[in-house]
């Protein structure tokens, strides 16, 4: 799609894998690609083609290194608030009701790491190094990383993480649980499509409701998300998609969702 410069986007099926196509400065989150991927994100999310959404770095050497550092190094405490407010990408990720995956090739540091987490499943190939490193520069993660990493690793590992700067490669991220999948570099693109592949065959008011009601429990009291399981539970009882998944199964054939 000739609309975006620092992004392409390409369908397989069902699934959009998006790429960040900076590989000169190590796919770097500038605030073009920020706003791109936002964009990117509104045209997809009532694309019916779309059920499910890969992101990825282009080239073998980074996912995404980090912010774009040049960017911000001369602004000053209010132009770097007022660059913080609106639509920011990793909420935009987090929130999106399809589900995504992050494909990790390569670094994955700083903003980029938080990007990771903000995707529903990371998988990662082995050449892979994670951290948050910000702490090297007199800062602290400014994407959510503060707050989403300890959700995923726990808060002993992040702080670990967070405070010391340390990168990691991708057998320890697999090891603490920040990444939840790790192949060999030369198959981590077909073996994590394959696996959105999978996942897009599913039903899509089944896959929203499920993601919704995964991401709710890291923000309720045990007994409102399992009200919350039940009302999305209902939801899906009353699709079109839970009659034919029934009837697949009873039939003993293979369900074709519609997603309504």
């Amino acid at each position: 799609m000739s609309l975006y410069e620092t992004l392409r986007i390409e369908q397989d099926g069902a699934v959009a894998v998006l790429t960040i196509d900076r590989p000169e400065k190590r796919n770097a989150l500038s605030g073009q690609v920020r706003a791109e991927l936002v964009a990117a994100l509104d045209a997809l999310r009532d694309d019916g083609t779309v059920r499910v959404l890969v992101i990825t770095g282009a080239g073998d050497r980074a996912f995404v290194a980090g912010a774009d550092i040049g960017e911000f190094a001369e602004r000053t405490p209010l132009e770097q608030r007022a660059a913080m407010t609106g639509r920011r990408v990793f909420d935009e990720v987090a929130a999106y009701p399809k589900p995504v995956i992050a494909m990790i090739n390569g670094f994955c540091l700083g903003g980029g790491c938080e990007l990771a987490l903000a995707c529903d499943v990371r998988i990662a190939a082995e050449s892979a190094r994670l951290g948050q490193p910000e702490i090297n520069l007199g800062i602290i993660p400014g994407g959510g990383g503060t707050q989403r990493l300890p959700r995923v690793v726990g808060t002993g590992q992040a702080m670990r993480l967070i405070l010391s700067g340390e990168i990691i490669d991708a057998a320890e991220a697999l090891r603490i649980g920040l990444v939840d999948v790790v192949h060999p570099d030369a198959a981590l693109h077909e073996r994590a499509l394959e696996f959105a592949r999978g996942m897009a065959a599913k039903s899509p008011v089944a896959l929203r409701m499920a993601k919704s009601a995964v991401r709710a429990a890291a923000e309720m009291p045990l007994s409102a998300g399992v009200q919350y399981e039940t009302e999305l539970f209902v939801t899906c009882f009353a699709s079109d998609d839970r009659r034919e998944g029934v009837a697949a199964f009873l039939e003993k054939r293979p369900a074709s969702f519609a997603g309504r």
